[in-house]
């Protein structure tokens, strides 16, 4: 924990920064255009694309709009008998349930002349009662707006208008508000005001089942997401389009404000979270009291019919009977185009459809201001897993876990608003995770890189590179300070080296020692061992430093063993060279070593130190005395219970007043042969007479020993103890005599 607390304090300072963000302390713009993106990206992926049959628009095409001649009703705006003609078609022929304008009649229409005849009646033909008389006559006839009128009058159509920023426009008479002024006040709720509109005419509008506003405002990248289900305007708050069509067809129930829990009331929070007409619930955002649209594909979710066509009752029936039917246009010259995050150019009036069929079907997206409290707990929750796992994991370790939780992210996201109807912000997660991932990958980089650099320094020509990456992970648990560790440690020295190297020129002598050293050490690398230094002919290597070894005694054992394997390898290699044949010494001894950095101001190496060193240097040193290959001390032989070992002797060594128990390892438990293992049994039972100075019953032993013997199994250790019956029967060591058997020399 200790190593990684830097990394740990930083990596929880990053997530800070993101809970701020997430609590709207302070906002990253970055984050806002993220989430606009991310849920571009998840409208697109989930729409049910396909035609919805319930909602019919009648548009205002280019073909509706063509000259007279060519069969059109020619430009906008058509002479509003021309419009009556079209509401009769709707209604009478082809019985449609409900027609809403996303287009609005704010100025009168002249385009009957009568607006001239009433004027010259007025004046230059004043007097003439017979001109006066046929135009009463005929004003029924000439009176557009009026006929209009009539033919919206007791049917289930719905005007659009328009809302302006400019205060100097108010064309037009505004139908009643659907909340009068203060209704909201002392909630904190925030709506779009405008101070202007651009409405329709009021013979119109009084004819009329109902109005609703058009006015839609893309999001601050140009991108329409979101429609205002209200807007304020001259104190009274006046509702859409597609929430009038939808009240009418349901009853024209009344709009009741719906609040979220009491306790949130209470904050600086609104609380208003839907609007509820009858039995149908509008999700909103408390932030201007807009709606997303949920959009079910890209153009053309809906049926189109040209507007031509239905006047002139080209169009089946069945397509308009029992419809929900919407006027507009998508004629480029009238300029109700939008881009949105499924096409870049979108007709206005499909917008208004596409709520219409999201508000029956209740599936319009929300986003509640709660979901701060659930991105501040998904934030706290990630990044807590990532800045406390982070630090301690490797680099592709690190990856899976940041994979994961991106993908965990991304999924409950994606689930909630596919399932849920929920928009959750996701841009601050992506980004948190993205961020953190990235700076603990540069951090073990930059710094713990460096670490490992220096361990490789201080260790790399003591310990195998596996060893080295292993410390790396945690460089400050190593360092080249003298201190005391139970260890191991071993020599090996080459028999008769003096004699080969006289038999070779120096570069034969170079080209054998590092063919002879380099397998040698492969073998105390893959025991794990650290190389103290090469004399020569002679390796030192230990165990237990740097890294901790709880087995080093038994490492140090295997490791000799199979030195010797190795050689059995190399030999004929080096006869093929006409190269004498190696044989080595090996010895090893455990105890309490100093180990470290050891030397002058000059020089340092890391080496060890002790008595139990110099023992295991005096243990190679006697192998030849006893023609063994091996020879291990007494706390080695303690330490190792699955090798088999034989007693060769008592000793003491020079500069030792205590003697010790010295021990040859045979293999593996399992592994040596039972002729060697019965050898050992007879060999034990003559050192017991041999210290007891049975010298006759030890001499037949002896004896026994050689005749029972494998290939001169032992026979160099038989000649010595022969050698020592008959000095002993010559100088008999007394009765106090240990068994023991002194070197005088190293």
């Amino acid at each position: 924990m200790k190593k990684h607390i830097v990394r740990i304090i930083l990596s929880l300072a990053v997530m800070v920064v993101f809970l701020l963000q997430a609590t709207k302390l302070f906002e990253l713009p970055l984050m806002r255009r993220l989430d606009n993106i991310f849920y571009d990206m998840q409208t697109v992926l989930t729409m049910p694309r396909g035609v919805d049959p319930r909602v019919v628009i009648v548009d205002l095409d280019e073909k509706s709009l063509a000259e007279r001649e060519k069969g059109g009703e020619g430009r906008w705006p058509w002479p509003r008998d021309r419009l009556a003609l079209l509401l009769d078609k709707l209604f009478e022929h082809y019985q449609i349930a409900i027609v809403g304008f996303d287009v609005v009649f704010a100025e009168r229409d002249e385009s009957s002349g009568i607006r001239v005849l009433e004027q010259l009646a007025q004046n230059e033909l004043r007097g003439i009662s017979q001109f006066r008389s046929a135009l009463k006559q005929l004003q029924p006839q000439l009176d557009y707006d009026a006929m209009f009128a009539s033919s919206m009058r007791n049917r289930a159509a719905v005007l659009g208008y328009a809302f302006t920023q400019d205060t100097q426009t108010t064309k037009g008479q505004l139908p009643a508000p659907v909340f009068p002024a203060g209704t909201f006040s002392g909630n904190n709720v925030s709506f779009f005001r405008f101070p202007g509109h651009t409405a329709n005419l009021p013979e119109l509008q009084s004819a009329a089942a109902g109005a609703g506003h058009f006015s839609i405002e893309p999001d601050s990248d140009g991108i329409l997401r979101r429609v205002p289900m209200l807007i304020e305007s001259t104190g009274g708050y006046y509702e859409s389009l597609s929430l009038a069509m939808v009240r009418r067809i349901i009853g024209s129930p009344e709009i009741v404000p719906g609040y979220g829990d009491e306790p949130l009331k209470a904050t600086d929070y609104s609380g208003l979270e839907w609007l509820q007409i009858g039995p149908l619930r509008v999700p909103v955002y408390a932030d201007g009291v807009t709606s997303l649209i949920p959009y079910r594909g890209g153009e053309h979710s809906f049926k189109y019919v040209s507007a031509v066509d239905v006047m002139n009752a080209r169009v089946d029936v069945a397509a308009l009977k029992g419809k929900i039917v919407l006027v507009g246009t998508t004629a480029p010259g009238l300029l109700d185009m939008r881009a949105t995050p499924v096409g870049a150019i979108y007709p206005g009036v499909e917008v208004h459809a596409n709520m219409i069929a999201g508000i029956l079907d209740g599936n319009i997206k929300q986003s509640p201001e709660y979901v701060i409290a659930f991105e501040f707990v998904a934030l706290l929750f990630a990044g807590l897993i990532l800045a406390l796992l982070l630090p301690r994991l490797s680099p592709l370790r690190s990856l899976l876990l940041t994979a994961a939780v991106l993908v965990g992210a991304f999924g409950v996201n994606s689930l909630v608003f596919q399932q849920g109807n929920l928009v959750l912000p996701l841009a601050s997660g992506l980004a948190m995770i993205a961020v953190l991932f990235a700076f603990n990958m540069t951090y073990g980089f930059f710094v713990e890189t460096r670490g490992k650099r220096q361990i490789t320094g201080l260790f790399g020509q003591y310990v195998p590179p596996e060893l080295v990456d292993e410390m790396a992970r945690n460089p400050e648990h190593f360092s080249m300070e003298g201190e005391s560790r139970e260890m191991s440690v071993l020599f090996s020295d080459v028999r008769g080296f003096t004699t080969i190297s006289e038999g070779l020129d120096p570069k034969q002598l170079a080209q054998l020692m590092n063919q002879f050293l380099t397998p040698l050490t492969e073998v105390i690398y893959k025991y794990r061992g650290t190389i103290d230094k090469y004399m020569g002919d002679c390796i030192m290597a230990f165990w237990g430093a740097p890294l901790p070894d709880a087995g080093h005694a038994r490492s140090g054992l295997l490791a000799g063993l199979e030195m010797h394997a190795a050689l059995e390898k190399m030999n004929p290699v080096f006869k093929a060279k006409g190269w004498p044949e190696i044989r080595i010494g090996v010895g090893v001894n455990s105890g309490r070593m100093s180990v470290g950095n050891m030397g002058s101001r000059i020089r340092l190496a890391y080496t060890v130190m002790g008595d139990a060193v110099n023992l295991a240097s005096r243990l190679e040193s006697i192998t030849k005395q006893y023609g063994a290959d091996m020879i291990v001390g007494e706390e080695t032989r303690k330490a190792v219970s699955d090798v088999v070992f034989c007693e060769l002797d008592l000793v003491r060594v020079k500069g030792k007043d205590r003697a010790v128990r010295i021990f040859e390892p045979l293999g593996l438990q399992g592994q040596v042969e039972q002729a060697k293992l019965d050898e050992a049994e007879a060999y034990a039972e003559f050192l017991r007479l041999y210290r007891t100075q049975a010298w006759d019953e030890s001499e037949r032993a002896l004896l026994d020993l050689q005749k029972m013997g494998l290939e001169n199994y032992h026979s160099y250790l038989y000649q010595m103890y022969f050698k020592r019956i008959a000095y002993k029967r010559q100088n008999p060591p007394g009765a106090d005599w240990d068994g023991a058997w002194t070197f005088d020399t190293k």
